[in-house]
């Protein structure tokens, strides 16, 4: 019960980095596709929405999947009526933030360099997003407890916890969706401005 909720987040997550960050980067390096939607008569922060907004509408079906994947596989999944509006919440909000980190890291590096960039990124993302375990059980290591505050997916994975295992361990539910719009309000300010520089490039 306490891993499905993080796989939902891990699954909402890395999709929404992935749909912005690999296309955009080839369409700045190669195929340049990207220069016709810039002629487009709008402002270029509205192509790097659409963006963000694709994005995270198909990482909302990704995490979706993973409900009739977990009942196939696991026999059950945990659901609670009411928890459904939190639910909805850090799913929206955790795959708007996943987009928006991907555009931020699909702006910051060139094509030579994504793949290690991934590496790099990734892994960590994936180790301290709390997807396999609770945030509060890290309380007898404190610095790893607060080292994991500083990743996005553990809002999420936090958020998803709190509203289908409500009886679980998780954090307090109201800094979830808090802690989203905050990294969805950093890493998009930060994607708009590295699209807003590549796109004068």
């Amino acid at each position: 019960k306490q891993l499905f909720p993080g796989i939902v987040a891990m699954t909402i997550m890395l999709t929404a980095i992935q749909s912005v960050a690999f296309p955009l980067v080839i369409d700045f390096s190669f195929t340049k596709e990207i220069e016709d939607r810039l002629l487009a008569p709008l402002p270029s922060t509205w192509v790097a929405g659409e963006k963000i907004v694709f994005a995270a509408c198909r990482a909302i079906v990704a995490g979706l999947v993973m409900f009739p994947v977990g009942l196939l596989v696991l026999g059950s999944v945990p659901f609670s009526v009411d928890g459904l509006p939190l639910l909805i919440a850090s799913i929206v909000l955790g795959a708007l933030a996943g987009g928006a980190l991907g555009l931020t890291l699909g702006t910051a590096v060139t094509a030579q360099r994504i793949n290690i960039m991934f590496a790099i990124v990734l892994t960590p993302l994936i180790f301290t997003g709390c997807a396999q375990y609770p945030w509060p059980s890290l309380s007898k290591l404190p610095w790893f407890q607060v080292l994991t505050l500083l990743n996005p997916m553990t809002y999420v994975s936090e958020g998803t916890r709190a509203a289908l295992v409500p009886n679980g361990v998780h954090m307090t539910t109201w800094i979830p969706p808090l802690a989203l719009l905050l990294a969805l309000a950093v890493f998009g300010y930060a994607g708009m401005r590295g699209f807003r520089r590549r796109a004068i490039d």
